[in-house]
């Protein structure tokens, strides 16, 4: 018998890995923590789209969206989510329902899908993922995955996280909790080594997974699942035997880390890839946890080792950016994991950060903000484009770094901006990561084209000139 979704929704934010959430009475624990989406109103994101970007990062799976084409053409490929091998998780698959679907009911209509999607494919498995209309008619999805995984013999994963569910947030967390459910733990891993991590919340944008696995590599530490940057199915499936778990962002995916603690004891930490003392920070907990876990001692001095000898080499290929950024000024507009690692790497490279979002940022995060900045003056819950534009205009800042949606204000103000959330096309994580990013911010600070577009046109300034010429 299948969960209701209102339940499952009740477990997700009963959330031991939450300080906040454990501080309420069980009344308050159950009414949730983030407020429930408003039908129509564009909220940055609904449940859908935070289960889809998620999860299609697993890259021989077939992502099928059981709804109206629009579900599917709106959220495919939002991310740059890099694989190096199977590109299956790159094609767009949906059931495409019409009005008499709507009326009959479109069970049918997602078994012939998923037999179409097997026949022609042949992926690892098959996610189905719920959306609002198909929630609404009553298809039970659940239902239909178990049925057609019998019939064709490839796991069928029900994702039920339809749109109405609520925010972006929340359809991170029902995602994961699809892979708790039907997942993680079904497959045994063909060997496993004492030095064995998952990572958790690591979506490999533009590659940065690969930035950071060859570190981990040189350790002799095995990367046994990525959930779900490059990931594979069976490795996801067989995650539940990794000694240790790292969480990138616990915004997304803490319910995996929280559940996988109780379930099989594996200890999990938060880290960050941004910067270079958190990435020594994240190296030096992993060889911690591993050798409380029984691997060899000399994990730690390796560890301690790489660690000095990537510093080296990073600070000394960024030295000569320092002197050009110290004491240019950033407005960083993102959210969660990046609102406070990505400022310790900013004021790495001698950047003073002058605000920073905390409209999708934990608790947690706002007091990872306070020690590092000092205080929470610098943090901004919610700034609106004509705040930014005024901020930018008025020069407290030198350079914006956002996502695409509020490039237009920094341009409208002829101040630079840079891309720094998920649709970016370059990898900022790691000791090499940290090297691209500035490199990129140097780059757009310095661009002659900003010293053009702000001068005065002729005409404004040489009146005479004009005059002779006409």
């Amino acid at each position: 018998m299948s969960t209701p979704l209102s339940a499952k929704i009740a477990q997700v934010f009963d959330e031991p890995g939450c300080d906040v959430n454990q501080a309420k009475s069980a009344k308050e624990r159950k009414k949730g923590c983030t407020k429930q989406l408003t039908p129509g109103a564009a909220a940055g994101g609904c449940a859908f789209d935070g289960a889809k970007i998620a999860l299609q990062p697993i890259v021989d799976v077939a992502h099928l969206v059981h709804g109206p084409i629009a579900c599917e053409g709106n959220s495919w490929d939002n991310r740059h989510s890099a694989s190096s091998g199977p590109q299956t998780y790159r094609t767009g698959f949906t059931t495409d329902i019409t009005e008499l679907d709507v009326i009959h009911g479109a069970e049918k209509r997602l078994f012939k899908a998923i037999r179409e999607v097997v026949e022609r494919q042949n992926p690892a498995a098959v996610f189905v993922y719920q959306t609002c209309v198909t929630g609404m008619i009553g298809d039970d999805i659940e239902a239909v995955c178990k049925r057609a995984a019998e019939k064709f013999g490839k796991p069928v994963i029900p994702v039920n996280a339809p749109g109405f569910a609520g925010p972006k947030n929340l359809g991170n967390k029902l995602g994961a909790e699809a892979l708790l459910d039907h997942v993680i733990g079904t497959v045994e891993p063909e060997f496993t080594t004492p030095t064995d991590i998952n990572i958790i919340g690591e979506y490999n944008l533009s590659g940065e997974l690969w930035q950071v696995k060859p570190l981990l590599d040189a350790l002799g530490v095995r990367v046994l699942s990525c959930i779900s940057g490059d990931g594979r199915y069976n490795e996801v499936a067989s995650a539940h035997r990794a000694r240790a778990n790292m969480m990138v962002c616990s915004k997304s995916m803490i319910n995996i880390a929280t559940r996988m603690q109780q379930r099989w004891g594996i200890p999990y930490f938060e880290g960050s890839f941004y910067g270079i003392s958190d990435m020594s920070s994240t190296l030096r907990e992993i060889a911690r946890l591993l050798v409380e876990q029984g691997a060899e001692a000399s994990l730690k001095e390796r560890t301690q080792a790489l660690i000095e000898a990537e510093e080296a080499r990073a600070w000394e290929r960024i030295r000569a950016y320092r002197q050009r950024l110290a004491g240019k000024k950033v407005l960083l507009i993102t959210g969660g994991v990046k609102s406070w690692s990505v400022v310790s790497a900013l004021q790495e490279a001698g950047l003073e950060v002058v605000g920073t979002s905390i409209k999708k940022s934990t608790k947690e995060d706002k007091e990872k903000i306070k020690e590092i900045m000092g205080d929470d003056a610098h943090m901004i819950d919610d700034l609106s484009p004509r705040e930014m534009y005024a901020m930018l205009r008025d020069a407290k800042a030198d350079i914006m770094l956002s996502g695409g949606r509020s490039q237009f204000v920094a341009l409208k103000a002829r101040m630079p901006w840079m891309d720094i959330n998920q649709e970016r096309h370059h990898a900022f994580a790691g000791y090499e990561g940290m090297v691209t990013m500035i490199a990129e911010i140097d780059k757009a600070l310095f661009n002659p084209v900003w010293q053009q577009v702000r001068a005065p046109a002729p005409w404004e300034t040489d009146d005479a000139l004009w005059m002779e010429l006409a």
